[in-house]
């Protein structure tokens, strides 16, 4: 009943900051793209098809927390995690496609001058829209974390991108308005050319993103750091157990997937094998919560193949007991 409580939280959580999403993204869209064609700026229409990407990027994300939270059924026994990981990569695809939009676009106006008119008007529309960015990228990556939501995460990566092309558009356009007021020149080549420099930090960011979500879908390993905790867990099972072995892991969304198989005495009886099983299935558990964990025993016959050795925690021990059985002794694996 608790977990089921924790999970409706959840949702309720990145549900309300994915909608927070979309409506924000929906204004900015519109802001930028009327200040943009007003005063013919391509870097501030630049900067709204950025922030049109980021809506239909909200708008995924919110379809995608919607439907990874569903429970595991009998046509998706592992639960509906990569719906995530699948919405973080489409994310990635449309960030590519604007960031080379914006390129064609801007050199077009490198080959074809037009004039900035009103460019303080851009900088105010530029300034507006950092600020709500800033605000509400921190909000959802507060929320992705807390919640280990990747969509919501690669939706505020998108923002915070934002964020930063933003204030380079207003930069430029800063420039642009001095140059008119103060000095007389007129500095309409900045306005394409940072409109590059905007497409190229949104094809960096489209590039992480892709690496980060489209790991969990050809199902890579965990983290190291989390990887590192699960051995330690297991070796502190000695002596319970003798060895471990075959450490798998994977992520499908937010939810983590860990098997292993644990070595343990071989006369041990099968209520105290259970439990040794379940209490390293609870303990991944509460430090890692929605993981399901699959734990194999092996009986320990001291036979020790090479994929024993690795993880045996018998030290010095081993050869003593092999001793006894009348088995040479075996040298450890080499680290």
């Amino acid at each position: 009943m608790a977990e089921a409580t924790r999970e409706d939280t959840r949702q309720r959580r990145v549900q309300r900051a994915a909608a927070l999403s979309v409506a924000s993204n929906s204004v900015l869209v519109v802001g930028k793209l009327v200040t943009g064609l007003i005063i013919g700026s391509v870097a501030v229409v630049s900067e709204a098809i950025h922030s049109a990407v980021d809506l239909l990027a909200a708008l995924i994300a919110w379809f995608a927390v919607r439907e990874a939270g569903k429970p595991a059924d009998e046509q998706h026994a592992y639960g509906h995690g990569k719906i995530e990981n699948l919405a973080a990569l489409i994310e990635a695809a449309l960030i590519v496609a604007a960031a080379i939009w914006i390129i064609i676009e801007a050199a077009l106006r490198l080959v074809d001058p037009k004039p900035v008119a009103g460019a303080s008007w851009g900088v105010l529309a530029m300034g507006i829209s950092a600020l709500v960015n800033l605000l509400v990228s921190s909000y959802l990556m507060a929320v992705g974390r807390r919640c280990d939501s990747i969509a919501l995460q690669a939706d505020a990566w998108h923002l915070r991108t934002d964020v930063l092309t933003s204030f380079g558009v207003m930069a430029a356009l800063a420039v642009i308005w001095a140059g008119d007021r103060w000095w007389g020149v007129d500095l309409w080549w900045v306005d394409p050319v940072v409109a590059i420099a905007v497409a190229l930090l949104i094809l960096r960011a489209g590039a992480q993103l892709t690496s980060e979500a489209g790991g969990d879908l050809i199902d890579r390993s965990l983290p190291m750091p989390e990887r590192s905790w699960i051995i330690a867990h297991i070796r502190a099972l000695y002596p319970r157990i003798t060895g471990f072995h075959d450490l798998r892991t994977r992520k499908a969304g937010r939810h983590r997937f860990v098997e292993v198989h644990l070595v343990v005495p071989e006369d041990l009886n099968i209520r105290a094998a259970h439990a040794l099983a379940e209490s390293v299935e609870l303990g991944i558990g509460e430090h890692f919560p929605g993981t399901t964990v699959t734990v194999h025993l092996d009986p320990c016959d001291l036979h020790c193949p090479p994929r024993c050795l690795a993880g045996c925690l018998l030290g010095e021990e081993r050869n003593r007991r092999r001793a006894e059985r009348g088995l040479p002794p075996i040298d450890p694996p080499a680290r």
